[in-house]
């Protein structure tokens, strides 16, 4: 049982279902070996010995059935009945007996049978000769007959008892094979059944033990850490047992030992712990009070600033809403300026476009003075060549006077307009430069303006970060009284929870008393509450600094 307790719970069921397979293996292979050596002697005894018996008696029904044939050969009084006889007996001796003897060779499997045989061989080939020279006497005559009888129911006989007595021998020599064969497998069932019973006796008894070993090594720890866990939960931490072995449930019951340990020194320090929180939270109950009691005077103090704040940001608020508005008109009258001074640079841009157009005009007038003086002297060109041509260019001549008269006509008007376009240009050049000077003009009017209007939205930014500051601090101001407000609220909270505290101290008191410990347990300080409560004590100094700072806010 020890040796089972120092493997895991794994190893310890691969041992017994091992084993078990193990016997199971053995059986197995001993049984396919009885069973090759049965199968090898009934193989035997059915392809061998049995065969061999029936091979000698067909030998043997062979020879009978010569014997017959050569005796009633003798026998016979007509040649037709000797030859029908001599037919029989080589039919039975030449064609019969041969394959009958290569049969039965083939199933020879011992020495002695194997000598036997060829003993009989030759006796057998004695025999055939006796037969023939008997054969051959009976042909001899009448004076030869008595001798071929005498030599058939003499020496021929006896040669013939003597081969079947050796027939009979081998006929008695494999009917003993057989026998063994059959007494060998008999012998292997019986050997194989004793075996087999015995095997499963072993497998059954020791799959048992290991059944019962491997159990009672995994139920008694489980029982021990099943007693220990009733006791913790019945509040007994003095339970002790001892722990043998390396397994899982070894494992589970130093755990459950660490864990009765670890549970005598909590329940043991939060025994002693308990005594001191609930006298912590009587002094903390105390603080909260004489804290309760200054957090009101502040928040009064800090109700009377944030009035005082509200007011003053009123005040700023109202100069800065005046700013913005001066900003806005300042941003107005500069926005005119500007589309003013946009609307004067347009003007003289179109001046400029107009002056341009007219130039381009010009030199298109230019252009049709020189078609009309070109066109003037093709005309003339072609009076001349109509002149020329006589009465058949008479027509032509009246169309080229036509084209000149047009001609002209044409560069005296070309010569006027560019007299209008002349003076045009020169009056927009001059209103050109008269609104090239006014656009100047309105540039510096802009400037002026829009530096008027920087001025009075720095002052309109500056008011509106006043008026944002105050309202920063106001709203300071308004979330530290909520602050200490809420802080009155969580000194009330904590009074109720210290109360609380001691009430659930004492039930925690009274829940560990339930506990059985050691003495030495019981005796083990607590960790120390003290430096919590005095760490607490001085919290009520700033409340009073902060006290003393509103009252000089509100003198000032």
């Amino acid at each position: 049982m020890q040796i089972l307790r120092q493997l895991k719970i794994g190893a310890r069921l691969a041992l017994g279902f091992g084993t078990v397979l193990l016997l199971l293996l053995v059986l197995g292979v001993f049984g396919i070996v009885q069973l090759r050596n049965i199968n090898y002697h009934a193989n035997e005894l059915g392809t061998n010995w049995l065969p061999s018996v029936r091979a000698v008696g067909d030998i043997r029904a062979i020879m009978n059935d010569g014997r017959r044939a050569s005796l009633r050969r003798i026998l016979e009084t007509t040649s037709e009945g000797r030859q029908l006889q001599l037919e029989r007996i080589k039919l039975a001796l030449e064609t019969k007996l041969p394959p009958a003897l290569a049969a039965y060779e083939q199933k020879i499997s011992s020495p002695e049978e194997k000598q036997l045989y060829d003993t009989f061989r030759g006796r057998l080939d004695a025999y055939r000769a006796l037969e023939s020279k008997v054969i051959t006497l009976s042909d001899a005559g009448e004076g030869s007959m008595a001798e071929a009888r005498a030599l058939a129911t003499g020496t021929s006989a006896k040669a013939f008892t003597d081969l079947t007595e050796m027939l009979a021998q081998l006929v008695k020599i494999n009917e003993d094979g057989g026998a063994s064969a059959a007494a060998a497998a008999s012998a292997g069932y019986e050997r194989a059944l004793v075996v087999f019973i015995a095997v499963i006796a072993v497998s059954l008894l020791s799959g048992l033990a290991l059944a019962v070993a491997v159990t009672r090594s995994i139920t008694q720890p489980l029982e021990t850490g099943v007693a220990v866990a009733t006791a913790v939960a019945q509040g007994d931490l003095t339970s002790t047992f001892d722990i043998h072995g390396k397994d899982e449930p070894a494992a589970l019951l130093h755990a459950l030992q660490h864990m009765n340990g670890q549970l005598v020194n909590m329940v043991g320090q939060v025994r002693n712990g308990s005594e001191n929180i609930a006298t912590g939270a009587a002094e903390i109950a105390m603080g909260n009070a004489d804290l309760s009691q200054r957090t009101e005077q502040q928040a009064s103090s800090l109700e009377e600033t944030a009035a005082s704040m509200e007011e003053l940001s009123s005040t700023v608020k109202t100069n800065s809403d005046t700013a913005r508005e001066a900003n806005q008109l300042a941003a107005r009258a500069a926005q005119a300026a500007e589309q003013g001074g946009t609307i004067v640079g347009r003007v003289v841009d179109t001046m400029q476009e107009i002056a341009a157009s007219s130039d381009k005009i010009s030199d298109i007038i230019g252009v049709i003075d020189s078609i009309a003086f070109q066109t003037n002297i093709l005309a003339l060109n072609a009076a001349v060549e109509a002149a020329r041509a006589g009465e058949q260019g008479r027509g032509f001549a009246v169309v080229a006077s036509e084209v000149r008269t047009l001609a002209q006509r044409s560069a005296q008007a070309a010569k006027e307009i560019k007299a209008l376009i002349t003076d045009s240009v020169d009056k927009v050049s001059n209103g050109s430069q008269l609104a090239g000077s006014a656009g100047q003009s309105m540039e510096g009017i802009v400037a002026q303006v829009r530096q008027v209007s920087t001025l009075i939205s720095e002052i309109a930014n500056a008011s509106a970060e006043q008026s944002s500051g105050i309202g920063q601090v106001g709203e300071a101001v308004n979330h530290l009284d909520q602050v200490t407000q809420q802080n009155a609220a969580l000194v009330e909270q904590s009074a109720a929870a210290a109360a609380s505290l001691r009430s659930q101290s004492e039930q925690l008191s009274a829940l560990v008393a339930v506990f059985r410990l050691e003495r030495s347990a019981e005796a083990a300080p607590a960790p120390a509450m003290a430096p919590a409560r005095l760490a607490a004590s001085p919290r009520p100094a700033p409340l009073a600094h902060g006290r003393g700072h509103r009252h000089a806010l509100s003198a000032a």
